[in-house]
């Protein structure tokens, strides 16, 4: 696969997504902001100096809900943010990471359990949470003991949600109940090499995961959870992936830095798919 670069010069890029204009939304976690790209390639910045943002969705009403060192709404109209979760238990939380929307407009979201930006990656962190977040604020936990969380997506059918859990070095797949609960927590894959980061899900339940360390590579598993591509990327801190485009057959890929030249830092590719994206719908905050 053939990529092409689309913005370079940022920290670690997260949270991808792209709307129905085809323009690319990302976030750069230690450097900060939330950030805009027209088919055009201009660049706007919509939420400045907001860091930690590890998740993005798009909102029915054309705004954003983002994670950081919580769960907030952006109004585009205003440029206000407001707070929607930043605590649990009555106590503060330590972040939110990675997320992804049901058909209902909620947020499915995971926590972490320490300081992230203090914790080494060498030793088992606190364990965080999986929470689920439907508007206007009603918050519930949904499962314990995630080490780091990271991407999160349904199949299809929305009776599966895959979660990356990054220094477990694997995926791990729920099942999904009516009552929009989860169950019967288990293994999906394994990585050859690396960790797994952020995540998308295909119209054939192919599972699409970002790799830090390692080769450089965006995973392909199949359903079954077995391996079907590695998809070699030009950097070796890959954290997420999103399709975008008319066909949803555009691979956006988000980078920490770039091998072809490491002053180009965190970097925004796109390359091509034969198989098209499953779209992720919008949340429904107000």
């Amino acid at each position: 696969m053939e990529f092409e670069t689309l913005a370079t010069g940022y920290g670690l890029l997260e949270g991808p997504r792209t709307d129905e204009l085809n323009r690319l939304y990302f976030s750069d976690v230690r450097g900060g902001g939330v950030f805009r790209r027209n088919p055009d390639g201009r660049i706007e910045t919509l939420i400045p100096e907001r860091k930690s943002v590890g998740g993005i969705a798009l909102n029915e009403d054309g705004g954003l809900v983002v994670t950081g060192s919580g769960l907030a709404y952006w109004d585009e109209r205003t440029r206000r943010i407001r707070d929607i979760f930043t605590e649990w238990e009555g106590r503060p939380l330590f972040g939110l990471n990675d997320l992804t929307v049901d058909d209902n407009g909620a947020i499915w979201v995971g926590s972490f359990g320490c300081d992230i930006n203090k914790f080494d990656f060498k030793t088992t962190p606190p364990p965080g949470a999986l929470f689920r977040v439907e508007p206007p604020a009603k918050i519930t936990k949904l499962w314990e003991g995630i080490e780091v969380t990271n991407g999160l997506g349904f199949s299809p059918d929305r009776k599966l949600l895959y979660h990356s859990d990054s220094t477990t070095r694997a995926v791990w797949v729920y099942e999904v109940r009516a009552d929009q609960t989860v169950s019967d927590r288990r293994l999906f894959g394994r990585l050859p090499e690396g960790m797994p980061d952020g995540l998308t899900v295909d119209a054939e339940g192919g599972v699409w995961v970002a790799v830090v360390g390692g080769p450089g590579e965006v995973v392909r598993f199949k359903s079954d959870g077995s391996i079907d591509r590695r998809v070699k990327v030009p950097a070796k801190t890959v954290t997420s992936v999103a399709f975008g485009g008319p066909d949803l057959c555009d691979l956006y890929v988000v980078t920490a830095n770039n091998s072809n030249n490491r002053e180009l830092k965190g970097t925004v590719f796109r390359t091509r798919s034969d198989i098209p994206g499953l779209p992720v719908p919008k949340s429904k905050f107000h």
